[in-house]
Order: C-alpha cells, then structure tokens, then sequence
C-alpha cells in the first residue's frame, strides 16, 4: 500500500465523539509512549476529521495537522509528521545509507539494510518487561546507539531511522520480527506504507 502517486485531497468529515475516543484509545494502546503528549496532539477541544483516500485508507486530521492513518481497519500507523514531532514514541529501526535511496522510492525493506554496521535493530536490555510508575506505559525507547530496547514481532508497526539522518524516512508494518531478521539476515523486513516525500507526506490535509 506504498503511496507513490499523488493524492488528492477529499472532504473531511467530523467524527462523533464516541469514534473519536475509540481511536484515541487504539492510538494509546498501539503507541502507550504517546499518553504524556495526547493532550497535545488530540486536544479535548479540537474535533478529530477523517479523510477517505484511495485502497480503502482513511486518514486522520486534527487542526489541520495530519496524525494517523489506517487500511481498513487495520492497526494505525503515524503520520511522518507526527513523527517528526514526537521522533522518541514509536518503535523504530534503522537502515544503513545504501538502503535509503530504495526505501524512498517505496521499495520493500529488506534484512541486509538492517543488518549491516550502519543499520540498526533492537537490542533488549534490563528495562524489558518493567513496568514505570505513573502512566503504566513500559518503558522501552531507543539506545544512544539509536536500537529499541525490545524486539518488535511480525505485524508490528515500526519507524524507520536512516544513518546520517536527523528524521525518520518511513513507517511500514513488519513483515518479519526483529529476533528473526538478526538470525536469517536476508528477505523482507517491512512493506513500506508511508515514505518520506510520497503522496501521503505531499497531501495538504488543512
């Protein structure tokens, strides 16, 4: 479901309340280390609006600003913008340089890219599994070395780092678990939904 060609804006519609808490609550149970930042991206006084684009995707906007996206009805995955505002929420893997120009132009990820000394993939260590006070989000994140600190399975959804690169480049759905393309190192890793520079990242959705 790559968005590779442009796409043209539809009208918005409002969603009810009782929609709008239900995809706040899947947000915050898929992505538990946005809950310090919902008030910001979801304000209680703002309405949350759908957009329906092509392939059945359905895209969420709230003031204008692009947040999250859906295929059917399937897991929700960040907009890059989103992203960008809040790079330290979401699982994340990154790539070596060779791949970045293949993950741009919407090919699918494969190991090598991950593998090799400029790609990174989780390395899980004593925060695994603990719980942290408060929020009750676990407290996973990335490493300074940039790996995630806990391995991300098959059909997860995942944000994907470039080496020598400030921002992340795409957001895909995992093909294949972290643990595996460490033990395999070769076929593919993510379809890539959502690349730097695709129809999505080029939508005006104010």
């Amino acid at each position: 479901m790559p968005f590779k060609k442009d796409l043209t804006a539809s009208p918005k519609q409002k969603l009810k309340s009782s929609i709008q808490r239900s995809l706040r609550g899947s947000l915050l149970q898929t992505y538990p280390l946005l809950n310090p930042f919902i008030e910001e991206i979801m304000p209680k006084k703002s309405s949350l609006e759908q957009m329906k684009l092509p392939d059945r995707v359905s895209l969420y906007v709230c003031d204008g600003q692009p947040l999250f996206f859906q295929h059917d009805n399937d897991v929700l995955l960040p907009h890059l913008k989103l992203v960008h505002r809040f790079p330290q929420c979401f699982p994340t893997v990154r790539i070596d340089r060779g791949a970045i120009r293949f993950v741009l132009s919407g090919a699918t990820l494969m190991a090598p890219g991950l593998t090799s000394a400029g790609g990174r993939l989780p390395e899980p260590d004593a925060r695994e599994g603990k719980e942290t006070l408060g929020e009750g989000a676990p407290n996973e994140g990335a490493d300074e070395e940039g790996r995630w600190s806990r391995e991300l399975e098959k059909g997860e959804p995942v944000v994907v780092m470039a080496e020598g690169k400030e921002e992340a480049v795409a957001v895909g759905i995992l093909v294949m678990g972290t643990r595996e393309v460490k033990e395999k190192g070769k076929g593919p890793v993510m379809e890539d939904a959502h690349f730097l520079g695709d129809g999505l990242w080029r939508l005006n959705a104010e």
